[in-house]
């Protein structure tokens, strides 16, 4: 009984503690709401206070902001205003003009209307006068004044003839003077040797033995050399030394080239004399490089292109009427120079074409034309001046002298030929004539290779044998005899030649 009791006084008892518990968390509660709701109308007070704070800022501000726009437009109304006062004074200022300049316009107008009237009546009084003139002296105006000169001719025509006489007679003289004084000065000034050129070639042997090794067995060297280079070999009783002969200078210098290479060697056969014969041909183009190039700076000329250059040195090889053609261009450069000077022309453009004035025969017997004809187009090709090109062009007379430059190249071109030994006629007959047998023979089919030997009393032929049979070089032969015969002049005979020679080559592998 007492435990029952003792646990309901326990219930009891945490059911009071509960029941204090949950009224005391009540009171709590309720006591922090009013304190919450003081904080926030606290807050909401101050936030009321800050906003009326800013809004007074602001209004402060856009007050001063209105003031200062408002002397801003008052201060530009004031620029406008004086603007517009300035633009009115001008556009009366300019009207005032205005009508000054239309017063100043009728002004004119009238006084030219008054002007042309006075030249009306001047020109009536004059045309009164002549008439009146005309009447009395019964001759029209022209034929008064052809009147008068024709009187003042006849009274002073015999003054007049002796004074233009003079006059000429005196300028004659001052001119054939001075061009004497600036040719001689120029003609002493370049007072050079002259050399002819010659036929032949002499090549220096150590020994007499190596004629033989030359020769070869039953001439077979002497034969594949000549082929070869197209230059006769004369081996005779002369000690120390054989003769190569031949009228091209460029065929003598390539076969001196390549015997002297062959002589150091000491293996002379036909196969060693093609492959020495290619290296002096070589040897040779090179040495015409540095001809024209060594020429073109002894006469002054430079910024050439090199192609030119190469063309020029092979007038080295060249020979006109006995004189080396590249030494003559390089005499006219000097002569050139000095006369331009003395006359005040374009000294460069006279050196250059007299250097190359002649750079056609370098070429003439591959192209078709004359010297001068091929000059131009090579030059034209290159891109060299047209004030050169008119001034070597007219050296022959076949283009008119366009430039003072072009008469001075014409003259040293005269200066330099006329030197007395400096030109041999039959020299130059004598070549031609060899060129032309050489271009007859070449000229058939089946011709590889034709050379004139012996002065030209012997044109030997080279055929190709895949073309040409035994009996058709026969018939060949015979071909170009008569052919010769026909289109030449020439004294004794000529010996046509033709050799046919066949090679079987196979290599072992």
């Amino acid at each position: 009984m007492s435990l029952k009791l003792a646990l309901l006084l326990a219930l009891l008892s945490a059911s009071a503690g509960i029941g204090f518990g949950y009224l005391l968390r009540l009171i709590i509660a309720l006591g922090k709401k009013g304190s919450m709701e003081l904080d926030i109308k606290q807050m909401e007070l101050k936030a009321r206070e800050e906003a009326q704070v800013i809004i007074d800022e602001a209004e402060e501000q856009s007050k001063e902001v209105l003031e200062r726009a408002e002397v801003s437009i008052h201060e530009r109304e004031e620029r406008i205003q004086k603007a517009e006062d300035r633009l009115i004074k001008k556009e009366e200022f300019l009207d005032k003009r205005q009508t000054d300049i239309d017063k100043e316009v009728e002004a004119i107008k009238e006084r030219i209307d008054e002007i042309e009237t006075l030249r009306d009546d001047a020109d009536k009084l004059l045309s009164a006068r002549t008439k009146e003139l005309s009447r009395i002296s019964k001759l029209s105006l022209d034929e008064a004044r052809n009147e008068l000169v024709k009187t003042l001719e006849e009274e002073n025509e015999e003054d007049l003839r002796v004074r233009m006489q003079k006059l000429e007679t005196q300028g004659e003289e001052k001119l054939a003077s001075r061009a004497q004084e600036i040719l001689a000065t120029a003609i002493q000034r370049l007072a050079t040797t002259v050399s002819g050129e010659i036929m032949a070639t002499s090549v220096p042997l150590p020994t007499d033995e190596i004629k033989g090794k030359i020769i070869g067995k039953e001439g077979r060297n002497i034969k594949a050399f000549e082929r070869a280079t197209g230059v006769e070999v004369i081996v005779d009783d002369t000690p120390g030394s054989i003769t190569l002969s031949s009228f091209d200078p460029v065929r003598r210098a390539v076969a001196k080239l390549a015997l002297d290479n062959l002589i150091q060697d000491g293996r002379i056969q036909p196969a060693k004399i093609e492959e020495f014969v290619d290296k002096a041909r070589v040897e040779v183009n090179k040495i015409i490089k540095e001809r024209g190039e060594a020429a073109a700076f002894e006469a002054g000329v430079y910024n050439l292109d090199p192609k030119i250059l190469a063309i020029l040195g092979r007038l080295h090889f060249r020979t006109s009427y006995g004189q080396n053609v590249l030494e003559h261009s390089i005499e006219m450069a000097h002569l050139s120079g000095m006369i331009a000077e003395e006359l005040g022309a374009n000294v460069a453009v006279a050196k250059t074409g007299s250097l190359l004035h002649d750079i056609g025969k370098a070429l003439d017997h591959e192209v078709q034309g004359t010297h001068v004809e091929i000059g131009r187009k090579i030059l034209q090709k290159f891109g060299v001046s047209e004030d050169i090109i008119k001034a070597m062009q007219a050296h022959h007379g076949e283009y008119p002298y366009e430039t003072v430059e072009s008469i001075i190249v014409q003259t040293a071109d005269a200066i330099s030929g006329g030197r007395p030994g400096a030109r041999r006629d039959t020299v130059e007959n004598y070549l031609k004539r060899l060129l032309d047998l050489e271009h007859i023979a070449g000229s058939f089919e089946g011709v590889e290779k034709a050379y004139a030997l012996q002065a030209g009393r012997e044109i030997r032929v080279f055929v190709i044998p895949e073309k040409i049979s035994d009996l058709e070089a026969k018939k060949l032969a015979r071909e170009i005899a008569v052919r010769i015969e026909r289109e030449l002049k020439y004294p004794g005979e000529i010996k046509v030649n033709v050799i046919r020679e066949a090679r079987a080559i196979e290599f072992a592998r």
